[in-house]
């Protein structure tokens, strides 16, 4: 079992990327690499989406792919990419905070749990967590304690 705890606080006013590289986690890969191990897929996950790179972000589920939300489950690519779509505008928002709290991998599968505070929104307490297979996420769930600002 792989784990690392990421910065407690990161402001994406200067992007996200620096703080990023100061910890345990790399971003340095190159984004063209085929990901293999769930480790890979999450950090080319995690990395594309505080890029804001929206086809990097869905380059890294397969075709069949569900993402189950509180709104619902999305399969496939087209509903995952408008979901990551206005999660990128969202969190890419002046002001924007993030703080990781943990992050674990075993084997096929990754769990993060996070908070965050955007322009529009408290996300008080989230998870991610992830399936992994051959290189590419199969299956995520994502579920929080959000709160409207507006």
């Amino acid at each position: 079992m792989v784990g690392w705890v990421f910065a407690q606080h990161v402001d994406f006013s200067n992007k996200a990327l620096s703080v990023w590289r100061a910890t345990e986690y790399d971003v340095r890969d190159d984004k063209a690499s085929m990901a293999s191990t769930t480790e890979e897929v999450v950090r080319r996950h995690v990395r594309c989406f505080f890029e804001g790179d929206l086809e990097g972000v869905v380059s890294d589920y397969s075709a069949d792919a569900v993402l189950f939300t509180p709104n619902g489950p999305l399969k496939g690519h087209g509903p995952i990419r408008e979901f990551f779509r206005a999660l990128i505008k969202e969190f890419g928002q002046p002001g924007t905070t993030f703080s990781m709290q943990q992050q674990s991998i075993d084997g096929d599968f990754a769990y993060a749990l996070w908070s965050a505070e955007t322009a529009d929104n408290i996300y008080a307490m989230a998870t991610d967590t992830h399936v992994v297979r051959d290189g590419k996420i199969v299956a995520q769930s994502f579920a929080g304690q959000i709160t409207s600002k507006r």
